[in-house]
């Protein structure tokens, strides 16, 4: 144990007399919002010209933000609302807003406890009808006489599991209103969202579109800059590092999160090889750890059955069978849904998720032909065991069969 304790002290001093990088890492976080949006001078001022009438006390146009990750627009929006609300607080008008990510929150009656907290109004967080809770929140605004400003990020994330009801109820929420009002502002990632609204509703929520489309690699470059200066100490940041981060960012679409990751994780890289200079080495280390991370966080959101298809190919792979066959994963498939009391799907359904698996580039599935046996493909994983393992370990399903030996490998 003592062992240990001078491993840990020497991880700490080691820390606490490194060359101090950073001034301010949180700078580098995508939550983060600046107080300057490089590159967004024009978004910045639609947005505000659609909002800007509530300091009058009268709704705006609801607005339709879309455009690829990491393109600024959830940065930009509550960069607007930041200003308009703490302007109408000087004026004393009753405007609040409310941020929603759809994704993380989940469910639509989540969004309307989100909605209902921004005004005060207590929705049980079960318990009651999704009608119920929503008329607990539109009486609420009614009576209070607040002008709200509801923003829906990601709302493709909840549209696509649960359809558009609520988007439908929010817009029409104004015909029954005398002292409250609301305002919507969407933000998709998905360019082809509004095919999966309603018309009834697309024409109530698409009253004003604003299109982000993505940074170049020097608009990048003036990004990372800005939040240089502030996120480390003079000096520390090479050309050379800057460049890079920009370049890669921008070959990945324009992603300025993306850029602002590789820039932080390049930064805590070096400082942890306690060297004073962030170099372009470092930002292809950064570069691989994000990939890395990224996918184990696909992983842990895939389906139950998805996963076990994933832990079946892992086994497999870990008793050296080097090109599993669809019909002998789907063999260590059932045998793991069994142990765990998981009803099968059949294995035409299980050939699909392997293909959906291939597509996203975590397997890799050849069709061979077997002759007069027909055809089938040969299955091996194309990403390394370990990241499995980080992945599933801390599942409440997957973590059972991580060390599993299933019988039937051990019949061949």
């Amino acid at each position: 144990m003592s062992g240990t304790k001078d491993q840990l002290d020497d991880i700490f001093d080691t820390f606490l007399h490194r060359p101090k990088l950073f001034i301010d890492r949180e700078v580098l976080r995508p939550d983060y919002v600046p107080d300057h949006l490089p590159h967004r001078e024009e978004q910045i001022r639609q947005i505000a010209k659609i909002l800007v009438p509530v300091l009058d006390k009268t709704r705006g146009s609801n607005i339709f933000i879309y455009g690829k990750t990491g393109t600024g627009k959830t940065a930009v929006v509550k960069y607007v609302l930041n200003r308009l609300i703490r302007r109408s607080h000087e004026i004393g008008a009753l405007v609040e807003d409310c941020y929603v990510n759809c994704r993380i929150v989940g469910t639509a009656y989540r969004v309307l406890l989100r909605l209902g907290e921004s005004i005060d109004v207590k929705i049980p967080f079960t318990g009651l009808a999704t009608g119920e809770a929503f008329n607990r929140f539109e009486e609420a605004l009614d009576h209070k006489g607040i002008l709200l400003l509801v923003v829906l990020d990601e709302i493709d994330a909840l549209v696509k599991i649960y359809g558009d009801n609520l988007i439908y109820e929010l817009t029409r929420v104004n015909e029954t209103l005398s002292r409250g009002k609301v305002s919507i502002i969407c933000i998709s990632n998905d360019l082809l969202f509004k095919d999966l609204l309603d018309p009834r509703v697309l024409s109530s929520l698409g009253e004003e579109e604003v299109v982000f489309i993505p940074y170049t690699a020097p608009e990048l470059k003036d990004i990372l800059l800005e939040r240089a200066k502030i996120s480390f100490h003079d000096g520390v940041l090479t050309d050379g590092a800057l460049n890079l981060c920009s370049a890669l960012a921008a070959a990945e679409h324009g992603d300025a999160r993306r850029a602002l990751d590789l820039l932080r994780v390049a930064g805590e890289l070096t400082e942890r090889e306690g060297q004073d200079k962030i170099k372009e080495e470092h930002v292809r280390q950064a570069q691989k750890k994000i990939e890395e991370d990224r996918v184990v966080l696909v992983l842990k959101t895939l389906p139950i059955h998805t996963k076990l298809v994933l832990c079946s190919i892992f086994l497999m792979s870990r008793s050296q069978v080097k090109n599993a066959i669809t019909g002998d994963v789907y063999e260590v498939y059932s045998e793991l849904c069994n142990q765990l009391g998981l009803e099968t799907l059949t294995q035409r359904r299980i050939s699909g998720l392997i293909n959906e698996l291939d597509i996203t580039g975590i397997l890799n599935a050849r069709v061979v032909s077997l002759g007069r046996y027909g055809r089938t493909k040969k299955i091996r994983l194309a990403i390394t065991n370990n990241i499995i393992n980080d992945a599933f370990a801390d599942d409440p399903w997957t973590n059972k069969v991580l060390d599993y030996s299933p019988k039937c490998l051990s019949k061949k």
